[in-house]
């Protein structure tokens, strides 16, 4: 990866710049985004804080002091910066401020799409809901929740997770390095190797983020972007399989079927939120699949059921399920309660009416 960063360089183009020293996930993904346009597919990047260089860049991210789009200036540290993404309360980033202006024509290159329609602009909300403001809160010191109303209520961390996020992985790559016994000391190298070694690590960065932007982009267009229609016609035909429309019923979709997040947004549409109870699909397109039940979750971010399957069916198998549940084909229920399987769709039907009726 780090060759063909380099390689990447080399190429003529409208010159990006971005600062030099410490890098974190913000500049590393408003680079690459930037550099999915056919703008700046062969832009070289020039990372440097010295003004006189900057000021021959093209675009410049995340230094300099200046948000200008019209002179292609994103930078957001300045004292009176407070320019968020509509609808938002996040203070962007320097990958922010890149997608605010330029996201719809970034995701209308990747997907083909016109970039007036509604899809992109679908994809374009959904993109900074789910990925870009994690970048612009992580950036700009901003938890996800607050804090001190967390430690207020004597709610702590059951675990330490800095280290399982995009954020630590670019953090990293501020400090990899290759196999440390055939390295030169770095008290030995030149500035100009030691500039052009955290070039390269920075460019690792840069694509690491990217990829990972590309694939949540590719995912959403082929996959979530589909799903909705699935899911609202599913929606509006549920009462068959519970008068109160309890029970949501879902095909098998080979791209995938990704629900959650519209079945809440139908909810909320329809003025029914919370309830539906359970989902079931199967776990394949075979005739002879097996199906799932699935326990909804209270939101789209916890994993808090509305209601879980039954106590009792927790943690049992086979036989032993059928015969506690009086259903036949019974294979498993998770012991958490939140999903089970049954051999066959009518079975796995009976499985989740039943569990409508217990405690």
């Amino acid at each position: 990866m780090a060759d063909a960063a380099s390689k990447r360089q080399k190429l003529t183009g409208p010159l990006i710049g971005t600062h030099s020293g410490h890098f974190h996930a913000d500049e590393a993904l408003a680079v690459y985004m930037l550099r999915l346009l056919p703008t700046y597919s062969h832009s070289p990047l020039v990372r440097s804080r010295d003004p006189e260089v900057l000021k021959r860049c093209h675009t410049v991210v995340d230094v300099g002091g200046q948000y200008d789009p019209s002179l292609n200036r994103y930078d957001h540290h300045q004292r009176e910066f407070n320019t968020t993404f509509p609808q938002h309360n996040t203070k962007l980033s320097s990958a922010g401020l890149v997608f605010m202006h330029l996201g719809r024509s970034i995701i209308a290159q990747q997907t083909q799409l016109p970039e007036d329609c509604d899809e992109v602009a679908q994809l374009y909300q959904k993109m900074y809901d789910d990925f870009v403001e994690a970048f612009d809160a992580n950036d700009n010191g901003i938890s996800a929740y607050d804090t001190s109303e967390l430690r207020n209520m004597g709610i702590s961390k059951r675990f330490n997770d800095r280290g399982f996020s995009i954020a630590s992985v670019v953090s990293r790559f501020n400090y990899a390095r290759g196999d440390a016994s055939a390295e030169q000391p770095d008290h030995e190298k030149s500035p100009e190797q030691l500039q052009a070694e955290e070039d390269a690590r920075f460019l690792q960065a840069s694509e690491f983020t990217g990829s990972q932007f590309v694939s949540e982009l590719t995912d959403a267009f082929h996959s979530w972007l589909p799903a909705r229609h699935i899911v609202h016609e599913c929606f509006l035909n549920r009462k068959q399989y519970d008068s109160q429309g309890r029970i949501l019923v879902l095909p098998w979709r080979k791209e995938g079927l990704p629900w959650h997040d519209h079945l809440y947004k139908i909810e909320e549409e329809q003025r029914e939120a919370g309830v539906t109870l359970y989902t079931l699909f199967p776990e394949n397109g075979e005739k002879d699949s097996k199906w799932r039940i699935r326990a909804v979750s209270r939101s789209s971010e916890g994993f808090e059921l509305r209601k879980p399957l039954p106590e009792g069916w927790r943690g049992v198998r086979d036989e032993e399920l059928s015969k506690l549940a009086g259903i036949d084909g019974c294979v498993f229920v998770h012991a958490s309660g939140f999903i089970g399987c049954n051999q066959t769709f009518e079975r796995a039907l009976q499985m989740a009416q039943t569990a409508l009726t217990m405690g």
